[in-house]
């Protein structure tokens, strides 16, 4: 049913990565919560990082906007599930406002989140070494798209009072109202390494004090009344609400979706690889009905990387979710019928990995009684045999080390083989981040293959386990949830 959205809201954004746009969205987020306001915490693009930082600010799950892997139809409807019953939406930007996906326009970007969620803009400027060329750095992103709404801007790292009066005279013959003058302050700054910023898990005591001196930074700094009224002038938003329980009846159960449209062969036979190939089971059937699966999902400071709606969409489907460390649990979870393991930094905690001896037979035990597994990225990792020379689960047969190459891009991806995650032909786009590479060996079989923007085979399929470089939205195609679910039913 198509309702109104009516809360307020602000997209921050900013000519480029590196403005400070983290800083001043979690600082504003906190400041806001701190007033007693429920604030709803969003984050423009794949970024699983910085929605940590948005949950610590706000106690609210933080949520991702990525109209390329959910497509610009679900940016609404995602946004209004996210903020439902908020006073206040703070949406984080991705890189520049105008950047998206690599040749496909403002797919993806911040402008185009910012257009399908009809709000206004603030725009994050790094004033360090500038003074009135600032006017027409900003008057050049107003101007780009008259559909982007730019409400006014945060001056970043600015240097002294001379130069703060310097910029605000400058913006004010351009017309752009100033809502906040940061200065520069490295204190507060969290700390990154090879793939951004260090997750909330690995420092969260730490990651509370930044966030409060993040907080204290914006309160001091940035007019809190003036940027709730322009988050008040976004205009309602007519959409359907995301819900986890919407999978359509058509899904349950169902045969795969085609993989061409009759005019074309499969993607997969356009690969070279064969349709369907074995490695899993079918997902068809109707749902179980009898006591709910335990799915158990990797947690903990290695494992950070998950989208709040996948958890979502297994419980939905019918799953007791139950999440466990892999760097401190020495089982599963008791009646574990199904595993996820995500994305995070194994390569960080080899060596704790590696000790945990336990845990990793039971997982190998999991996986050779054709336990359903979703691995993705770290979860590849971290089923290989090695990782940086230090022992793993050993349920494939590949070896994993850091690289100095970083692999990083949207992908359009096409299911090769039959898995407990996703049927043979069924599509999706995804993300891939990661500065590792894996040596495999044989006996499984592909679990994507890469339509765009490289055509390969990629991942493994055996037995029920399915382990991928590539981070997928599962929102995008709630159906891999409920065949997931399904297989761990199955196993029960």
């Amino acid at each position: 049913m198509v309702t109104s959205v009516h809360v307020p809201r602000l997209v921050i954004a900013a000519p480029s990565s590196g403005s400070g746009k983290t800083t001043v969205a979690t600082g504003l987020m906190a400041a806001f919560s701190e007033r007693g306001l429920a604030v709803s915490p969003h984050k423009a693009g794949p970024d699983y990082i910085d929605p940590g930082y948005h949950a610590l600010a706000t106690g609210r799950p933080g949520r991702n906007l990525d109209a390329f892997m959910c497509g610009p139809e679900l940016v609404a409807p995602l946004f209004a599930h996210g903020a439902a019953g908020c006073d206040l939406a703070i949406v984080e930007g991705v890189m520049g406002l105008y950047d998206g996906a690599a040749g496909r326009g403002e797919l993806a970007s911040t402008a185009q989140v910012a257009k399908l969620l009809r709000a206004p803009v603030v725009l994050v400027v790094d004033a360090s070494s500038q003074s009135r060329s600032v006017a027409a750095l900003v008057h050049g992103f107003a101007s780009f798209d008259p559909q982007v709404r730019l409400g006014g801007v945060i001056l970043n790292k600015v240097g002294s009072d001379r130069h703060e009066l310097m910029l605000r005279e400058a913006l004010e013959e351009a017309g752009m109202p100033v809502l906040g003058v940061l200065r520069r302050a490295p204190q507060v700054a969290a700390p990154s390494r090879h793939l951004g910023l260090v997750p909330v898990a690995e420092r969260r005591s730490d990651a509370l004090s930044s966030v409060a001196a993040l907080a204290d930074q914006v309160r001091a700094g940035c007019d809190l009344e003036a940027l709730m009224a322009l988050a008040r002038t976004a205009p309602p938003l007519a959409c359907e609400a995301w819900s986890p329980a919407a999978v359509p009846e058509g899904v349950r159960g169902a045969a795969p979706r085609p993989a061409g449209d009759g005019s074309a062969p499969p993607a997969s036979e356009a690969l070279g690889v064969p349709p369907a190939v074995a490695g899993g089971e079918s997902g068809g059937g109707a749902p179980d009905h009898g006591p709910a699966p335990v799915i158990a999902v990797a947690g903990g400071p290695a494992f950070t990387f998950s989208y709040a709606e996948h958890a979502e969409l297994l419980t939905a489907a019918g799953a007791d979710v139950v999440t466990f460390d892999p760097l401190r649990d020495e089982a599963l979870p008791e009646g574990t019928t199904g595993l996820v393991i995500g994305g995070g930094f194994p390569e960080v905690y080899a060596p704790e990995l590696a000790a945990n001896e336990p845990l990793r037979k039971a997982v190998a035990a999991f996986a050779a009684d054709g336990g359903p597994v979703a691995a993705e990225c770290a979860g590849l990792l971290y089923l290989a045999r090695s990782l940086d020379g230090k022992p793993m689960c050993g349920v494939l047969d590949a070896d994993a080390r850091m690289s100095e190459r970083l692999t990083l891009g949207y992908r359009e991806a096409v299911a090769v083989s039959d898995s407990a995650l996703a049927a043979a032909g069924t599509r999706l786009r995804g993300h891939e981040f990661h500065r590792t590479v894996i040596e495999p060996g044989a006996g499984a079989a592909p679990a994507w293959g890469f339509t765009h923007p490289e055509r390969r085979v990629e991942g493994f399929v055996q037995q029920g386990v399915h382990a991928s470089y590539l981070h997928t939205h599962w929102a995008a195609e709630p159906s891999v949830a409920l065949r997931f679910t399904q297989a761990a039913a199955r196993a029960r």
